[in-house]
């Protein structure tokens, strides 16, 4: 259960939190897949697919300053210069996307964050991927938003949590992360010492699940934060 009245900072994840990932996955592979016939080259394909994988091994690694050393290694494999490769995965993992997120928004999301800013809550955004244009393509609106290029480090390293703290002041205990991965967001938030809720359609042992942003869990976020909690 969550103490509501204690929580002053209603932090978010987005890809896989705020929308779905497996219908946009579907229309980039789709766009992917014309661009690979069109161009009759695999490279960009390869390019991506290096790129996530290598991202994936670096958060796991929590090697810092991950973005410059990830693109100097995804050009090196693919006789690229960083700046190229940097341009193309902007293009198919920032800004393509966009035009199709509004249709993978998760439901009730837009009421939640409704609810969050009525009850004199801060809204925050912690993303390992650039955010702001994927917050506004989706019509949502945060008070605070960090990503991890912006602290040198991917989840679960709690540390793109902890500035996220210090923008709203809020201390761990007045703090909840709400994500969908139990190995990067839950983690983070229980080495920063928060609360933590995982969009699950299953329990996840220690850890609060919900499947709808209008479930029951949520309910206790229409009251006020406590006075004490304020002081």
């Amino acid at each position: 259960m969550i103490d509501w009245a204690r929580i002053r900072l209603v932090a978010f994840d987005v890809d896989g939190t705020l929308y779905a990932q497996r219908p946009l996955r579907l229309r980039m592979a789709a766009a992917l897949a014309a661009h690979t016939l069109s161009r009759r080259s695999l490279r960009t394909l390869a390019v991506l697919r290096s790129y996530r994988t290598l991202r994936e091994e670096l958060g796991s690694a929590e090697t810092a300053d991950f973005d410059r050393l990830l693109l100097a290694e995804v050009a090196r494999r693919h006789g690229l210069e960083p700046e190229a490769a940097g341009r193309l995965v902007a293009e198919w993992m920032e800004d393509r996307p966009l035009g199709a997120l509004a249709g993978c928004r998760y439901p009730a999301i837009d009421l939640l964050f409704d609810r969050v800013r009525r009850s004199g809550r801060t809204i925050g955004i912690l993303s390992d991927y650039p955010a702001r244009d994927k917050l506004a393509a989706m019509g949502l609106e945060a008070d605070h938003l960090v990503s991890a290029g912006e602290v040198g480090l991917l989840k679960p390293h709690p540390r793109g949590l902890q500035r996220l703290m210090e923008l709203a002041r809020t201390t761990p205990e007045q703090t909840i992360l709400i994500g969908d991965r139990l190995d990067r967001d839950a983690e983070a938030a229980r080495r920063a010492g928060s609360a933590c809720l995982l969009r699950s359609t299953k329990p996840v042992p220690g850890v609060g699940t919900f499947k709808r942003f209008d479930d029951p869990i949520f309910a206790g976020i229409d009251q006020p934060v406590s006075d004490a909690d304020l002081a």
